[in-house]
């Protein structure tokens, strides 16, 4: 433990719905959930607005609309929040080289290890005043709130952080984490779940002074040798976990949740094909490649199982990864229906070795060529008879799910990650262009009324508000669903005018696409101008 509360944990408040509600005047003060929008969604995130009437993450987005049926149910919006949350990590990484992120929106900082003490008073004053100036200054960069939590260890910074919740600080000072623990329950620790929590309950234990008062040797026998003393200690206030800058993540991977389950074979291995190559372009995108292609399957009843095969050598080939993935699936029976597919690569590397297998096809020379061009040509047959074309992302789109490696600059999301949409797919089968899908909140330009958003669509109309990020509320206007007219646009970056503060006079950039750094591009679009 340290004697100075220097280290920080920033939350941002309500993050992704507070994007949104910057990025939309009209939403303002408004109950907003984002997250999976289908019949199988998952809310990501509620406004403080929604949380009201019971709404909350991880909660089904139909039992969500039960609860708050008026509140704004949008699709995210990850090159945003991800552009966001990078000006956040860049506040943070002027306090300190050692900054911990845990998510898009959460972070620890070590303040011992920078510069951001000096010129303050020192100690607890000293941080204080370094917190309420990086929430100051993420409102003027972004317009957004964050809570910050102050402590002398990582757990009681990120509870002083939950306590400041929303909008405000929490110091803890040194000297009296016992006193403040006491009350809270016991969930209030870490690695304190719901089977702990229930175990400890049994036994009369249902606050963190309760499980001081039972003793070591009591928890030891309750919880076992390592859990115990691990409860034990941080009952006490106990936590020396550094704040580590660089964490190994263990897997990249991807998945879908689908609306409908999927009971046809060739549309199971279409899509597997399709979750194999935006794993490798995740892997790619963090400069790394793996050893181990792991499939998942969760069939209708909720039954999940995972099979992985490990290759001779770390590759990020598309193809290898690719075929592994069709191998093991090989294996999986679909018939009775799959309602959600992921592919992962795990044994994760630096470098690539080049795969024997692949190299022995390329020196069969034209004759291999062509039997892969005619196996192409058939796919492609396949797949435009079934309509499964390759779906851009839609909803939430549940992207390195466990231990996933972040881009460069990218906190690495939360497990689980909810809300996967299903390709769009029109009443006749075929899949629903890229371009025209227009998914509640998705950015959109109009060639006569300018940018907006999708605020619904449905019996061939699409209903948009025109309004960005500075301007008052808009006005709404509905057009037809192939109106030539309206196009999908990149979003604009938040900045001071998002919050009703004074706008930057520079024009706002419209977010680019990731390269494959990871980076973003924040310069307009080739051949258009800059709202």
């Amino acid at each position: 433990m340290r004697t100075q509360p220097t280290i920080l944990h920033l939350d941002m408040d309500a993050f992704f719905a507070a994007v949104e509600q910057a990025s939309k005047p009209s939403l303002r003060g408004k109950p907003v959930v984002v997250g999976g929008l289908g019949p199988r969604g998952v809310v990501s995130t509620a406004s403080y607005e929604a949380r009201r009437f019971g709404v909350h993450s991880a909660m089904p987005t139909a039992q969500a609309r039960r609860l708050a049926p008026n509140a704004a149910y949008l699709g995210a919006r990850f090159g945003l929040y991800r552009a966001v949350s990078d000006v956040v990590m860049e506040l943070l990484h002027a306090l300190s080289p050692l900054v911990e992120p845990l998510s898009l929106d959460e972070a620890f900082v070590d303040l011992e290890a920078g510069e951001a003490l000096e010129g303050t008073q020192g100690g607890a004053e000293g941080a204080q005043e370094v917190g309420e100036r990086l929430r100051r200054d993420i409102r003027t960069a972004t317009g957004l709130t964050g809570s910050v939590g102050l402590a002398g260890s990582k757990m009681l910074a990120k509870i002083a952080s939950e306590q400041a919740k929303p909008d405000g600080l929490v110091l803890i000072p040194v000297g009296t984490e016992r006193g403040m623990l006491a009350p809270l329950s016991v969930r209030t620790l870490p690695g304190v779940g719901p089977a702990t929590a229930e175990v400890l309950r049994r036994a009369g234990i249902s606050t963190v002074g309760e499980i001081v008062d039972a003793g070591e040797d009591e928890l030891l026998r309750l919880l076992g040798k390592a859990h115990g003393t691990s409860v034990h200690a941080m009952a006490h206030g106990v936590d020396d976990r550094p704040v580590v800058a660089e964490r190994d993540a263990k897997s990249v991977s991807v998945e879908d949740t689908y609306d409908v389950d999927l009971t046809d074979r060739t549309r199971v291995r279409l899509e597997v094909e399709r979750l194999a190559g935006r794993c490798v372009t995740r892997l790619r995108a963090a400069g790394r490649s793996g050893r181990t292609v792991v499939i998942k399957v969760r069939s209708y009843d909720f039954s999940t199982l995972t099979r992985s095969e490990t290759l001779r050598g770390p590759t990020d080939d598309v193809g290898v990864v690719r075929e592994a993935a069709l191998r093991l699936l090989d294996g999986v029976d679909t018939t009775a229906g799959v309602r959600l597919l992921g592919v992962g690569v795990s044994g994760l590397a630096d470098f690539t070795q080049e795969d024997l297998f692949a190299q022995a096809q390329a020196a069969q020379g034209p004759a291999a060529a062509r039997h892969q061009a005619h196996q192409t040509h058939q796919a492609h047959q396949t797949r435009a008879q079934t309509g499964a074309g390759d779906p851009a992302e839609s909803g939430r789109d549940a992207e390195a799910l466990s231990g996933a490696v972040p881009a460069a600059g990218e906190a690495a999301p939360a497990v689980g990650e909810p809300g996967a949409a299903a390709p769009a797919v029109e009443e006749s089968g075929a899949a629903v262009p890229a371009d025209r899908r227009w998914i509640p909140g998705r950015d959109v330009c109009h060639a006569l009324h300018g940018r907006g958003w999708v605020q619904g669509s449905g019996v061939g109309k699409v209903t948009v508000r025109f309004e960005e990020p500075g301007s008052a509320p808009g006005r709404v206007r509905t057009f037809s669903v192939d109106d030539p007219q309206l196009e999908t646009a990149e979003p604009v970056m938040l900045g001071a005018a998002a919050a009703g503060g004074p706008a930057d006079q520079s024009p706002a950039p419209a977010i680019r696409p990731k390269s494959r750094s990871g980076g973003v591009d924040a310069s307009p679009p080739t051949g258009t101008s800059s709202p």
